[in-house]
C-alpha cells in the first residue's frame, strides 16, 4: 500500500540543502547544529498528522520517563514528554537567532509550536502545558518545564517582534509564578503535584525568563520578581564555598546537595542579565565566581588522539547547554575567552568521539558509545549550543 506524503521528510530535504546566510561566525558548528536537526526529523518523527517526536530512536516501546513524578503512568507511550519536545523548540529557536533565516520561523510555526500546543492544558487553572500531550489522561504540570517554554517564547520575541510569542510567554509565567508560596520564606516549587520541595530548577530560570520579561515589556514588576527570586535561591541553596548550587530544599528545610551543571548555569546567567539591567556590581561578582568555579567543577580532560581537550562530563548533555547559556551571557559583559574555550572543545570533541554513523549523539559525552536508544534531548541540546558557538 502506498504510503501518504510525509511533509516532514520534505523538511528534512529542506534543511540538508540549507545554505548559510547572514554573519555566522563559525560556519562548521552552525552546519553541525542544522545537519542534527535534520538527522532528527528524518528518525524521530512521529506519525505524520501529530507533528510530534518519539522520546527515543530507535523507538523503545519500554521506555520509562525516569524525570517525572510517577515515572511514566502513561502507558504504550507513543511519542515524547514535553520536555524533550520543548528542547527543539530551544533548539530553532537559537538557529533562528543566530542566522535570521525565516525558513526556521516557519518551522517554528508550522511544525513545533502545532506540536507543543498538543501539551498545552486548557482547563486547569492557570493554563500551562503539561507533560504529555492532552489527549491521555491528565498528567503533572511541571514548573521548570514551564519556565523553559517562558524563556524561548520571551527570547523568540525578542528575535523577530512576533507579539504572539509575548503572549504565550506572559500566559505561562502566571502558572510559573503561582508555584510561589511563603514556605521556605519563598521559592517556587518544582511539581504542582507534589509541593513538596523548591528546587534550583525551576528558580533560577525563573530568574531568567522574569529578566528577560522585563526586557521585552519594561514592566518593573517582572523585574522585581527576577530579582526576589534570585535573591531567595542565593540565600537558600548556593553553596558559599564554590559559588554552585545544591539541587533542592524540601520543605522540612533538608538540602539535597547534588550539583548540577545547568542551576549554575542559569544563576550564572540571572546574575549577568541582571547586571546588564540594574548596573549592581553584586551581581557581576557573583556571575564571575560561578562561572570561574564551574569549569573546573563539570568538567574532564580526555587526551584523543595526541589532541587535549576540555569536555563537560558530569550529566546529560542538556545541562552544560543550558549551563552555556550563562556564560554566553557573561561573554557579552567581559569578553573573557576562557567562557567560551571549553564549550568549544568539549563541542570539537563531540563531533569526532559522541556521535554515530546516522549523525546522532550519546547521552554521556565522555563515556562513549553506551546506549542504545538515544534519547531526543540529546540531540536538541547539540542544535541549541553548536548554533549559539556559531556565532562566536
Amino acid at each position: 500500500m502506498k504510503k501518504p506524503f510525509n511533509h516532514i521528510v520534505l523538511l528534512s530535504f529542506l534543511f540538508i540543502s540549507f545554505c548559510l546566510k547572514g554573519n555566522v561566525g563559525n560556519n562548521d558548528y552552525f552546519k553541525l547544529a542544522d545537519k542534527t536537526l535534520s538527522v532528527v526529523y528524518q528518525l524521530y518523527s512521529a506519525p505524520v498528522d501529530t507533528f510530534l517526536l518519539n522520546e527515543t530512536y530507535p523507538f523503545n516501546p519500554e521506555h520509562i520517563a525516569t524525570y517525572t513524578v510517577s515515572q511514566d503512568k502513561v502507558t504504550k507511550q507513543r511519542v515524547a514528554y514535553l520536555w524533550p519536545s520543548s528542547g527543539m523548540l530551544s533548539g530553532v529557536a537559537a538557529m533562528l537567532e543566530v542566522s535570521g533565516d525565516k525558513k526556521y520561523k516557519q518551522l517554528l510555526d508550522n511544525r513545533i509550536l502545532p506540536g507543543l500546543n498538543q501539551y498545552f492544558d486548557a482547563k486547569r487553572q492557570p493554563n500551562c502545558y503539561q507533560s504529555y500531550i492532552n489527549t491521555e489522561p491528565k498528567s503533572d504540570r511541571f514548573y521548570d518545564d514551564n519556565v523553559w517554554l517562558v524563556i524561548d517564547f520571551t527570547d523568540l520575541f525578542l528575535t523577530t517582534g512576533d507579539r504572539n510569542y509575548l503572549k504565550q510567554a506572559e500566559l505561562v509565567w502566571k502558572f510559573v509564578i503561582s508555584g510561589w508560596d511563603e514556605k521556605l520564606n519563598g521559592g517556587i516549587y518544582w511539581c504542582e503535584q507534589k509541593k513538596t520541595s523548591k528546587n534550583t530548577c525551576s528558580n533560577a530560570p525563573s530568574v531568567v525568563a522574569a529578566a528577560k520579561l522585563f526586557q521585552a515589556t519594561k514592566n518593573k514588576e517582572y523585574l522585581n520578581w527576577s530579582e526576589k527570586i534570585y535573591t531567595w535561591t542565593r540565600l537558600n541553596l548556593q553553596d558559599t564555598l564554590d559559588y554552585l548550587y545544591f539541587d533542592n530544599i524540601n520543605l522540612e528545610g533538608k538540602t539535597d546537595k547534588r550539583k548540577f551543571a545547568y542551576n549554575a548555569g542559569q544563576m550564572l546567567q540571572g546574575a549577568a542579565i541582571l547586571y546588564k539591567l540594574t548596573n549592581d556590581k553584586s551581581y557581576l561578582v557573583d556571575a564571575r565566581n560561578i562561572a570561574q568555579n564551574a569549569i573546573p567543577y563539570f568538567t574532564k580532560e580526555i587526551i584523543k588522539d595526541n589532541d587535549v581537550y576540555r569536555v563537560y562530563s558530569k550529566g546529560t548533555g542538556w545541562f552544560y547547554t543550558v549551563m552555556a547559556r550563562g556564560y554566553f551571557e557573561l561573554y557579552e559583559i567581559d569578553k573573557n575567552p576562557q567562557y567560551l574555550k571549553s564549550l568549544k572543545s568539549t563541542l570539537d570533541y563531540l563531533k569526532t568521539y559522541a556521535g554515530t554513523d546516522e549523525g546522532l549523539f550519546y547521552s554521556d559525552w565522555t563515556a562513549g558509545k553506551t546506549n542504545k536508544y538515544k534519547w531526543l534531548l540529546d540531540q536538541a541540546c547539540i542544535i541549541e549550543l553548536a548554533a549559539r558557538l556559531s556565532a562566536y
